[in-house]
């Protein structure tokens, strides 16, 4: 059954007299109370934070005085206690509360600054399961939770970024907070334990392999506003999850503009398919539109990856994204800076490029100081109206598959690379997906189309148009393999990547008409080979 409101109203200004401050980062905590102190704020403490504050010379009561319990079970139990909760939740203007206050030695606690055990951090350190249980607050959530609720009264603060605002209001209005002020930061603090949660419930159904727990909530801490979403009538924000993933939410933007909303979700998707080839194998190069791998390769330099990716389609990658398995050097930052491009992240850069991309201010130049593991756990999200679809992350990688060959002819060791090559692209373009590769370069991608068909058509017709846009007398598409990222259902679809002049076909398999498709390869004399795995992406 629902508490009825007593409807009291809340006073606008609320004076500081008591302050509780607990807080695992202690990061202007010192400064904060040298200041609290001296506007005649007492403070109340705990643990750590009590210690700190002692140390700088500054008068503060140990909880346990207040209390009248000691701290015990290593710190687990110190603040749970009425005395506490009491002073947080007391309504100031009901005489209930103010007549239970006296009778149990309650006094009012008026401003609480707290953050919260470091669980994220732990997780993402790989703590083991005690250590990261021990990192699990109790106590800083319940007195967030408690003081948020009587924000009417209590202030409550969960992030350093919020003391000087806090600072500005005491000084401006004579120690005193305004309503306004404690409602955001009553808002603000309840995102944040609902994050820390989060990030908790997570971990605990990834620890116990628990793949669809009753409640999912994803959590985050906002990074940045963004100046629009996807189109300017669109309001958006970057949140980030505390995953320490190497990519976009974690690279530093040495120079540039603002990521956008685009840029963000593209730059993400060329990181992620860059990823999936092995810097001391090959540098490799990615070059992304709108989500889509526009051109691909590999090359003995990062120079000759970045050309050969581009040649794929040099019309499409204008004003596009560029990422780089490896350090991005001076020669192939000079050859960038000739196009128009929007974006480039790369592991590392050296200071020689740095100074290139210089020349174009505007430029986003993003260091990501390491590649994501395309075979590590994790989850996806994306809402659809009323819900959110959640699922693991797409970490399949065809050296990882047995691939079965299904024609008479098996494929040679060329076209089981470009094969493979081919089919690592297809995985991150958007579905239905076809691509064609040669000598570890793309040679025409097909995107998002709703035949399969039409998207062999549609790469073939690419690789037409740059076969122009170089010069050659061929398109590239000619003895290449070629990729689909799901069964072909029928042989249309082969029959057509065929007249592109591919001699062999990689494919997940698993449709009603393998066999009709299998022979029409053989009438072909094209290779064939299975995966059994297949890499749709919506």
């Amino acid at each position: 059954m629902a508490v009825t409101s007593k409807k009291i109203p809340a006073p606008d200004k609320v004076k500081v007299k008591t302050a509780l401050l607990s807080v695992s980062d202690k990061a202007g905590i010192v400064e904060l109370a040298r200041v609290l102190s001296e506007k005649g704020v007492r403070l109340l403490s705990t643990g750590g934070t009590h210690r700190a504050i002692t140390a700088a010379g500054l008068a503060v009561t140990d909880v346990s005085q207040v209390t009248g319990f000691p701290e015990i079970m290593d710190g687990r139990v110190k603040t749970l206690h009425p005395t506490v909760h009491g002073g947080l939740l007391a309504i100031r203007d009901d005489s209930a509360h103010q007549e239970a206050m006296k009778a149990h030695g309650i006094e009012g606690i008026d401003l609480a600054v707290i953050n919260l055990y470091p669980f994220e951090d732990v997780r993402a350190a790989g703590g083991d399961y005690p250590t990261t249980v021990e990192n699990i607050d109790i106590g800083g959530p319940a007195m967030i939770r408690a003081s948020a609720k009587n924000h009417a009264y209590v202030t409550i603060l969960t992030d350093p970024a919020d003391y000087p605002e806090l600072l500005e209001q005491l000084s401006a209005d004579a120690g005193q907070t305004s309503y306004a002020f404690r409602q955001r930061m009553a808002a603000k603090a309840y995102a944040r334990t609902a994050a820390y949660d989060a990030m908790i419930s997570n971990w605990f159904a990834e620890a116990l392999s628990i793949d669809t727990p009753r409640h999912r909530v994803i959590g985050g801490v906002l990074k940045e506003e963004m100046r629009y979403g996807e189109n300017p009538h669109q309001k958006a924000a970057f949140y980030v999850t505390g995953e320490k993933r190497p990519g976009v939410s974690t690279a530093m933007l040495l120079q540039g503009k603002q990521l956008s909303y685009n840029n963000i979700n593209d730059t993400d998707a060329a990181y992620e398919l860059v990823a999936e080839f092995l810097p001391e194998k090959a540098p490799a190069c990615a070059i992304i539109k709108h989500a889509n791998p526009c051109g691909v390769a590999t090359g003995p330099r990062l120079v000759e990856a970045y050309k050969r990716a581009l040649a794929c389609d040099s019309v499409s990658a204008f004003g596009g994204i560029i990422a780089f398995n490896s350090t991005l050097d001076a020669e192939t930052a000079e050859e960038i800076i000739k196009l128009f491009t929007e974006v480039i992240i790369a592991p590392d850069v050296t200071e020689e490029a740095k100074a290139i991309v210089a020349r174009k201010p505007n430029l986003r130049l993003l260091c990501a100081g390491d590649l994501p593991d395309p075979r590590a756990a994790g989850l996806t999200a994306k809402t659809v109206s009323g819900g959110l679809l959640v699922q693991s992350r797409d970490n399949g990688m065809i050296e990882d598959l047995e691939l079965k060959v299904v024609t008479k002819r098996a494929p040679t060791q060329q076209e089981l690379e470009d094969m493979k090559f081919a089919f690592k692209v297809g995985k991150h373009v958007k579905s239905n997906a076809v691509v064609y590769a040669k000598d570890g370069q793309t040679a025409g991608i097909g995107a998002g189309q709703m035949s399969r068909v039409d998207s062999a058509r549609i790469a073939a017709l690419k690789a037409e148009e740059a076969a122009k846009a170089l010069g050659l007398p061929t398109a590239m598409t000619r003895g290449s393999a070629v990729a689909s990222e799901a069964f072909l259902p029928f042989a249309d679809g082969l029959l057509s990547m065929i007249a592109a002049g591919a001699t062999a076909v990689i494919q997940p398999g698993g449709s009603m008409r393998d066999q009709e498709v299998i022979d029409a390869a053989n009438e072909h004399d094209v290779a064939m080979v299975f995966t059994g795995m297949r890499h749709f992406r919506h």
